[in-house]
């Protein structure tokens, strides 16, 4: 069993229900999680966990607002993050130029301070006629075996 911290970039709710979607199918597999709907990244466990970020780009590539005294914490942390793995899922709308940017960015920021990336950077686009939550859910079923 392992420990999730599930951290969470929305402006209108969507990317939201993504990660509920993927929280239900790592309980389901017998995993804790915790989600972070305002996240403080001070008050966000780092020891034996795995953090997944959730996170959808707005405006010119820019982090919804609930995650952007997050990222500035993260950015500003001036520590080693070696011992913490994470993942990104994206969302964005493939018709910008600057999709996926948020999930984008804050990868390579996790990278910068050593953290281990489990999967690849997912990104999931809102311009398909899609269903998100059933392909984040089959997405995270999919990748079980490397969590």
């Amino acid at each position: 069993m392992s420990s999730f911290q599930i951290i969470v970039g929305s402006m209108l709710g969507g990317t939201e229900y993504i990660a509920e979607a993927v929280e239900a199918v790592l309980t389901e597999a017998d995993h804790q999680c915790e989600l972070h709907f305002q996240p403080q990244f001070s008050e966000i466990e780092q020891n034996q966990q795995t953090w997944i970020i959730c996170t959808s780009t707005h405006g010119a590539g820019d982090y919804p607002e609930n995650i952007e005294s997050f990222v500035e914490d993260l950015c500003a942390y001036d520590q080693s993050m070696s011992d913490l793995k994470f993942f990104v899922i994206a969302v964005g709308d493939s018709n910008y130029d600057t999709f996926c940017m948020a999930g984008k960015n804050i990868r390579n920021n996790m990278l910068e301070k050593s953290s281990k990336e489990l999967i690849e950077l997912f990104c999931i686009d809102m311009d398909d006629d899609i269903d998100p939550e059933a392909i984040a859910e089959q997405w995270i079923r999919d990748h079980l075996d490397q969590l």
